[in-house]
């Protein structure tokens, strides 16, 4: 008996222990707005809306301009309605019209996209496979996507504020309900202080002591208070009662809500504090049961797809046009130095498994053990032509085929040397939280300044938190933005 879809008691963003009070309380300063449960709905009918427009707009403005012509619009409407219903059904499926996941815009704008493309793509291919492509314009097609996306961020940008706003100055439409709780949850519960927010109004609030829950038994108190709600609740326009008793108190909230059941409202069972963090997750099925996630992984399988296309198509990009740079550097280190072009170490990367990283030779030796010492600068095993490389980021290129080989990426948490990383877990308490995504030729921390050498455990632990925090908040974009800085700021990803 969840409340999140009505209450929202789960959809909190920073909720604060708030005392509750017995007897009325006056909101009719409150101005009415969209009613709590009203947003959901809302936001699904303006992306129904907005994607049926930007439909409608592409083809008539893209045909007019470029033939003259004025198109057969129900075409465009058609469309627009058969994208608009795909998208706004796999966003619900996904839970993505939630109160707690409409306010992280950046999460919406990275679903959004995912799910865009992907409808788009597939409105494509049955176009195609119906051989009826040729009646849709290349050009309406391209602006109807890139017409849409921009729409339906800037709608989503409008509700992330909006709600922000809303939840802050208690600006829902007040609803008002019925509070049976335990005394001590009752001061001390952030709940309450959500359901405020969210415009559900407590007018009447029934105490029950602790005693009375642990007797095993409806006591006369309890009876007579569960009465008094009754009567309370016949009295008011109350749209529901809720009940605040901690879970373990099965046969009395069974007892309860057989009393209860004289009212024709319905009565929900708030989350206590043992369930809370849990039961907002997402949940799936295991046979006839279900199970809450209580660890999401950090990226989603479409993400993953998404990072993994990217991370191929730009490797072979970048082995392409730079070959001949590549090819040249091998021939300057075979003249340079005596030993190998390539110099290969174990490392770790993603889920802790070692794999053999690639690199041009940069040094004297070839270390690869438990005991390696890290690069410093001015170092002697250094060679004349591995200062330059190194300098210049030339040593790192070779890891482009670690990212086709799959066991890298393009951007994410540097690796290091098995020796280093055994020294390092024993210095940072959640150092292994890096290996949850691949290890990246470059990463967050590189770009904040965080590279090379490694002095002290502060800076170990500086890097580790920057690597957690992209893991966190990872998105496409993201990843772009810090292939932009690795190559305007020209930072070294890593010393050693």
């Amino acid at each position: 008996m969840s409340l999140r879809a009505r209450a929202g008691v789960r959809d909190s963003v920073d909720a604060s222990p708030s005392a509750s009070t017995s007897g009325r309380v006056d909101y009719s300063h409150r101005r009415l707005r969209l009613p709590y449960h009203f947003v959901e709905p809302t936001v699904i009918a303006g992306d129904i809306i907005i994607v049926i427009a930007c439909s409608l707009i592409s083809g008539f403005t893209y045909n007019y301009a470029s033939v003259g012509i004025v198109p057969a619009m129900q075409v465009y409407a058609a469309i627009g309605v058969l994208a608009s219903v795909n998208l706004s059904a796999i966003l619900a499926a996904r839970g993505d019209y939630r109160v707690i996941k409409l306010l992280n815009f950046y999460r919406q704008v990275r679903e959004l996209t995912l799910m865009w493309i992907g409808v788009v793509l597939v409105l494509i291919s049955v176009a195609f496979t119906l051989k009826i492509a040729e009646d849709f314009s290349r050009g309406a097609t391209f602006t109807f996507f890139f017409l849409g996306l921009g729409s339906l961020i800037l709608w989503r940008r409008f509700v992330a504020q909006f709600l922000s706003h809303a939840l802050s100055t208690g600006a829902f439409a007040s609803r008002n309900v019925i509070l049976i709780g335990e005394r001590n949850r009752l001061g001390a519960s952030s709940t309450i202080f959500e359901m405020r927010r969210c415009g559900y109004v407590p007018i009447r609030t029934f105490e029950v002591a602790h005693e009375e829950l642990t007797s095993g038994r409806i006591s006369r108190k309890l009876n007579a208070i569960i009465g008094a709600a009754i009567e309370a609740a016949r009295a008011e326009p109350v749209a529901e009662v809720l009940l605040l008793i901690g879970w373990e108190h099965k046969w009395i909230i069974e007892s309860i809500s057989k009393l209860l059941s004289i009212l024709p409202i319905p009565v929900y069972l708030l989350p206590d504090e043992n369930v809370a963090r849990f039961i907002g997750n997402r949940s799936i099925a295991v046979g006839s049961t279900w199970a809450a996630e209580i660890q999401r992984a950090p990226l989603t399988k479409a993400e993953r797809l998404l990072k993994r296309c990217f991370d191929v198509i730009g490797a072979f990009a970048v082995l392409l046009l730079l070959s001949p740079l590549m090819l040249m550097t091998a021939v300057l280190i075979k003249l340079d130095s005596r030993g190998p072009v390539l110099f290969f170490q174990t490392r770790n990367g993603f889920n802790g498994r070692t794999f053999r990283i690639v690199k041009f030779r940069s040094m004297y030796v070839l270390e690869d053990g438990n005991e390696i010492r890290q690069a410093t600068r001015g170092d002697p095993r250094v060679t004349r032509l591995g200062s330059w490389l190194r300098r210049s980021n030339i040593d790192e290129l070779p890891q482009l085929f670690n990212v086709l080989q799959g066991v890298m990426s393009l951007v994410g948490p540097r690796p290091h040397a098995v020796a280093h990383n055994n020294e390092f877990e024993k210095l940072v308490a959640n150092y292994a939280f890096r290996h949850h995504v691949k290890p990246g030729i470059t990463g967050w921390a590189q770009v904040n300044g965080y590279r090379g050498e490694i002095p002290t455990p502060e800076s170990i632990a500086k890097r580790v938190e920057l690597d957690i925090s992209y893991i966190n908040n990872w998105s496409f974009w993201t990843d772009i933005r810090i292939l932009f800085r690795t190559l305007i700021v020209g930072i070294q990803p890593t010393a050693y």
